[in-house]
Parts: C-alpha cells; sequence; structure tokens
C-alpha cells in the first residue's frame, strides 16, 4: 500500500521539486582570470576549505571592506575645507601647536577643528583617525 501511494505521489514531487528551482532567484555566476583562480584553488587548499565557500567569503570581505571605504569617503566629504586640512595634516602626524602655526590659526581652534572632526567620524582620538585613513595620501598638504 505504501509503495502505490509513494509512487502515485512521486510525479508530484517532482513537479514541485522542478517548481521550486524555477521559482528560486538563479545563484549569481561569476568567471575568474586564470591566475586569479589558481590563487583561489591554492588558498582553499592550503586552509582546507571548499572554493566556493573561500570564494563567498572573500567576496564578503571586499564588499564590506568597499561600503566601509565608501562611508569614510562620505563622511570625508562632510568636513568644511579647513576641518580637511586640519584631518589630513593630524594624520601627517602634525602636533596641534605645528598645525596652527601652519595654517595661521590658534592651537584651540585647531583643537577644535579636530574635535568636530573626530565626532563627524565618530571617532574618539586623533590616533583613531590616523587608524581610519590614514593609509590615504595626505602629501599635497605638505
Amino acid at each position: 500500500m505504501f509503495y502505490i501511494i509513494n509512487s502515485m505521489l512521486q510525479p508530484f514531487q517532482d513537479l514541485f521539486a522542478r517548481l521550486r528551482l524555477n521559482l528560486a532567484p538563479p545563484e549569481p555566476s561569476f568567471r575568474l582570470e586564470p591566475t586569479l583562480r589558481a590563487a583561489l584553488l591554492q588558498l582553499a587548499e592550503k586552509e582546507h576549505r571548499p572554493p566556493q565557500e573561500l570564494h563567498a567569503d572573500l567576496l564578503a570581505s571586499a564588499l564590506a571592506q568597499r561600503q566601509a571605504h565608501t562611508d569614510l569617503v562620505r563622511r570625508w566629504q562632510s568636513l568644511s575645507p579647513r576641518e580637511q586640512e586640519v584631518a589630513a595634516l593630524a594624520c601627517r602626524n602634525y602636533t596641534n601647536r605645528q598645525v596652527a602655526a601652519r595654517l595661521g590659526v590658534s592651537p584651540e581652534t585647531v583643537k577644535t577643528h579636530v574635535r568636530n572632526t573626530l565626532v563627524k567620524f565618530n571617532l574618539h582620538g586623533k590616533s583613531e583617525l590616523r587608524m581610519a585613513i590614514g593609509e590615504w595620501d595626505f602629501s599635497e598638504w605638505d
């Protein structure tokens, strides 16, 4: 009896399985350059992980980094030109007094610009600012 019912249900189960596949969003497909593919396979082997899993993790990490960078750029653009100048010099390891002398303002004014910059970046100190954007090229401010 079970076999008869099961055999009658099989075509419906197959149909539902095909419908589920057709309704599911298609998986994105990516082609990698041969050198990237080889590097991915080598790293996957080294980490004892399936290449697809490693590929997904690397892609997610890259997207997160890209979003973080975009957020930093947006925050940078929210700074006034003077705040950008002060932040750039702070990232070049100038002290507040050195920045003040260079820009012809008081150290208190520099301190205010630094404080405003830190608020806009949601940071607590110049060292955090240097960690966030210190790798950017601020050589034009020298």
